[in-house]
């Protein structure tokens, strides 16, 4: 577990886009449940979190479409939460960061470390505008 003081921050970074921060399952499930298009961000302490993860996914909520619903754990500290979030994103083996699409409950698009790694903000907000474009 990290320590309270170093996370709050980077969980403000997204409350502060509009997602709401997730500690149990039962709240992961309940998002999930919802009608529409959700986007789950798996946060993390690393740096590619901090440097192209999270700034990709705030920039990406700046266009036409976005998401009905926007949630994040957070790796590493909501352990239940997390669990289940990647219990939903199966194919896909566990990932810090990674931020997934769900339409209407369905994974549709995944964005795993490997794929935000290297890559800058403003490619991750293309990649992830152009699944907004396709589901939302």
């Amino acid at each position: 577990m990290y320590p309270p003081e170093l996370v709050k921050p980077m969980q403000a970074e997204l409350e502060n886009a509009g997602f709401t921060s997730l500690h149990t399952a039962q709240e992961v499930e309940a998002a999930l449940k919802k009608e529409g298009s959700t986007l789950v961000v798996v946060n993390s302490v690393c740096g590619c979190a901090a440097g192209t993860a999270r700034p990709g996914v705030v920039v990406s909520l700046k266009y036409d479409k976005t998401p009905a619903n926007l949630v994040t754990v957070f790796a590493g500290v909501d352990s239940e939460a997390t669990a289940k979030a990647r219990e939903n994103m199966i194919p896909f083996p566990p990932s810090s960061p990674a931020i997934a699409l769900f339409k209407d409950g369905v994974l549709v698009h995944m964005l795993e470390r490997h794929h935000i790694e290297g890559r800058s903000a403003e490619v991750i907000a293309s990649n992830l505008a152009g699944a907004y474009e396709e589901y939302c």
